[in-house]
């Protein structure tokens, strides 16, 4: 991934953190065979295995994609958090000199490792159990495993896929590069829209951009 150095996040606990509460990730593998392929999938962390840990994800017995790839492989996970349009209109610069462009704000966090499948059926349950707990824990009833018949679940089940990382990289590009007076444009033009990411994205560059930055 292209990350110019204003963007860059090589911080581990933030890259976890953030692959925690964006989970939903594109496991992307390529062989000369079948070429690229990609599927999108919710993966667990965990965060004490390996140098900079190990992703588990449920592939459902329709999906190919157990058989396109075979342990052993590289693999690349792509995360993704909020997005929004900016505006040059949004710059004071504009006004100034009219050198501005528009541009995209956005997060991301690519895990880069080797992958294997586990079609144990007792750690393939055990898997699901810690997923569905995990994101089920919101609910003011939350549904568990055991909540279906068994005789359901399993033909729907196929293999954990694991993706043990070798390597993290983070772009949190939210206008890093531009001037406070830009920045505080950008905040404020983000923050008079409509749209729930754009507000997320607002929030991320009064977070890491300009801390000081005063709160909508």
């Amino acid at each position: 991934m292209y990350i110019p150095r204003s963007f860059a996040e090589s911080d581990r606990d933030v890259l976890h953190e953030f692959i925690e509460r964006h989970p939903l990730g594109a496991l992307v593998t390529a062989s000369s065979e079948h070429g690229l392929y990609a599927t999108h999938l919710p993966l667990l962390l965990d965060r004490g295995r390996g140098v900079f840990g190990v992703l588990q994800g449920h592939v459902a017995r329709a999906n190919p994609h157990h058989a396109l790839a075979a342990s052993g492989e590289s693999a690349l996970v792509i995360f993704s958090g909020p997005e929004a349009y900016v505006t040059p209109s949004w710059y004071p610069a504009k006004q100034e000199h009219g050198k501005v462009v528009p541009t995209w704000n956005y997060i991301a966090v690519h895990a880069t490792g080797v992958l294997r499948f586990i079609d144990d059926r007792d750690f393939l349950m055990a898997h699901l159990d810690r997923l569905t707990d995990r994101h089920e824990a919101s609910q003011s009833h939350p549904w568990a495993m055991h909540d279906a018949p068994l005789e359901f679940l399993e033909p729907l089940a196929r293999a954990v896929v694991e993706i043990e990382i070798t390597s993290l990289e983070g772009k949190f590009k939210l206008s890093q590069n531009r001037s406070d007076t830009d920045v505080h444009g950008v905040i404020s033009g983000l923050d008079s829209s409509l749209s729930a990411d754009d507000h997320a994205v607002a929030n991320a560059m009064r977070e890491r951009v300009r801390p000081n930055t005063p709160p909508r």
